[in-house]
């Protein structure tokens, strides 16, 4: 295989990749939308339609090896072709807490929320703005977006930690009726604030493929 060959399956990679980013932008958006209007079939479709992300991590691991064992990339290349992989990684497991956030919506059902949804949906709405201009930064290999993306995570961890209180509030004015709930509210939350720290983990790996140092954010 030329290196012109090996450009070529890297640019297929990352429109793959790409795809997944665009994936797990709808599942987490899709998820959070299902529980806010308790559209319990919609839950059920976005937890089936996670294979596709799956499949997605499977080619792109799959490929990936391929390429690094048998056709011998260039130093440069061989860097692109791990971050490339271990960016479908975080995204595979950006999806996961997407059918996790499903998972908790199915267990609550038609049950009237015991307190207003406020900051998960505000998580939500930042995680798909996160996850949009990361693609544009994947796309443009713009560290500097990049950079710019995994420090908005601090306001996702303060909007957590509003969540956290706010249902152990509830929960302990209720601890019978509200305790249930407000334990899969918490674990929503928490959802959310991980899926920050996975897109923060892909940024960070933006900014190692463009100028070859790893750094730390956050």
């Amino acid at each position: 295989m030329t290196n012109e060959d090996i450009v070529l399956s890297i640019g297929t990679l990352k429109e793959y990749t790409s795809g997944m980013i665009k994936r797990c932008q709808d599942a987490v958006t899709l998820s959070v939308d299902s529980m806010v209007n308790k559209n319990l079939e919609q839950a059920e479709k976005i937890m089936e339609s996670d294979d596709d992300i799956d499949l997605l991590r499977e080619y792109i691991r799959d490929r990936s090896i391929e390429l690094m064992a048998s056709k011998h990339p260039m130093t440069k290349d061989l860097k692109y072709i791990c971050v490339l992989s271990d960016i479908s990684t975080e995204l595979e497991r950006i999806g996961d807490y997407a059918v996790n956030i499903c998972k908790e919506t199915i267990a609550i059902g038609e049950d009237e929320y015991i307190k207003e949804l406020i900051d998960i949906p505000k998580m939500s709405d930042m995680c798909s703005q996160m996850l949009e201009d990361l693609n544009n930064a994947f796309l443009e290999e713009d560290a500097e977006l990049a950079y710019e993306i995994a420090l908005r995570d601090k306001e996702l961890d303060r909007l957590y930690l509003q969540i956290r209180d706010d249902s152990l509030k509830v929960m302990h004015r209720n601890p019978e009726d509200n305790i249930n709930q407000g334990v899969r509210l918490l674990f929503v939350g928490h959802y959310l604030e991980r899926i920050g720290d996975h897109i923060t983990n892909i940024c960070e790996k933006i900014i190692y493929a463009k100028k070859g140092t790893m750094v730390e954010i956050g």
